[in-house]
């Protein structure tokens, strides 16, 4: 058989692996405040957030255009298959390290440093597109910091407008409020998220000759939304943990204005066709209602703990991207 036909076949599959594990990884992003509020069982808040995923996933393709020829040009690469396949080899291992450590790294920074040290290891770094690459940095540095403000802004006005309410009565309408957003938050989860998948296949499908524009072909849309639908249905119990209590204690109100305000972050740079971390936005956006309503409330150690994370994520995957393309040009 063809070894280019191999290779991408290969990052076909490693790539629905990375959405998969993309979906158990960030589930409990989503999820995570009404599952800590008790507005909705586990059971129930997977299956919501892995339908919300999957519908969310086969709405755009913008992101997928900007990850398919932000950061290299699919019409020119060498090694363009390999490169991608690298990529995603350690995109996933690093995800994997740190969901077993329950620690809510991001996805989209894995990917995309993973394929900036995959591409420099592979032909320098006259091959990456700092255009591109530095619009995608400014959208994942400036997306978490927005989501920290709109958080705090909403919990402000949310606070003005129920200050006179029965509190049992204002607790009781915003768990129900709560499926809502986590409905609205997993739905945009799947317009951002998903479409890092369909951008790295896409690219090497261009790559490796087998596609002629950065247009996301069906079968790729419905494959990758249902291995995050698929992934998401797992749940990610540890980081759940971290994200829905280990930052701040959360009620109802405070629960429904992070997943808003999140919520609304997220769309927005989705419909800007900019990739950001979920991850960073939800955390943020968690941060800006603590913050709120009492600065003491919020945990800052674990929330530094969550940043530092956030930091090396990128030099690290592009590390590890780079080692594993030498590994495997060794035996191609």
């Amino acid at each position: 058989m063809d070894s280019l036909l191999v290779i991408t076949a290969s990052v076909v599959l490693f790539a629905f692996a990375f959405d998969f594990i993309n979906g158990f990884h960030d589930t409990a992003n989503t999820i995570a405040t009404s599952v800590s509020t008790r507005a909705l069982s586990p059971r129930v808040a997977i299956i919501l957030a892995a339908v919300m995923n999957f519908l969310g996933a086969l709405t755009f393709t913008g992101v997928a255009k900007t990850i398919g020829k932000g950061i290299l040009d699919p019409f020119s690469i060498a090694n363009g298959s390999v490169i991608v396949l690298a990529a995603l080899i350690a995109a996933i291992i690093w995800n994997l390290i740190t969901w077993y450590y329950g620690i809510p790294s991001s996805s989209s920074h894995a990917i995309i440093g993973a394929l900036t040290g995959a591409g420099i290891s592979a032909l320098g770094f006259s091959a990456i597109n700092y255009h591109g690459f530095i619009e995608i940095i400014e959208a994942l540095i400036f997306s978490p910091i927005i989501a920290l403000i709109v958080g705090y802004v909403i919990m402000t006005i949310f606070g003005l407008i129920f200050r006179n309410f029965n509190l049992s009565k204002t607790n009781k309408g915003f768990r129900i409020f709560q499926v809502f957003t986590a409905a609205l938050q997993s739905y945009t989860h799947g317009t951002n998220d998903a479409q890092k998948a369909m951008g790295i296949i896409t690219l090497a499908l261009i790559a490796a000759g087998y596609h002629s524009e950065m247009e996301v072909p069906m079968w790729v849309r419905i494959a990758s939304a249902t291995a995050m639908g698929l992934g998401t249905s797992i749940g990610g119990w540890k980081i759940i943990k971290t994200v829905g209590g280990k930052i701040m204690k959360i009620r109802p109100v405070s629960g429904a204005a992070a997943d808003l305000s999140s919520a609304l972050v997220i769309f927005s740079f989705t419909y800007l066709h900019l990739p950001v971390s979920s991850t960073h936005v939800i955390s943020s956006s968690i941060m800006g209602v603590g913050s709120s309503e009492r600065f003491r409330g919020v945990k800052w150690g674990t929330a530094r703990n969550i940043v530092l994370t956030w930091i090396i994520t990128l030099p690290v995957t592009a590390v590890l991207a780079a080692i594993v393309y030498q590994i495997i040009s060794i035996f191609i």
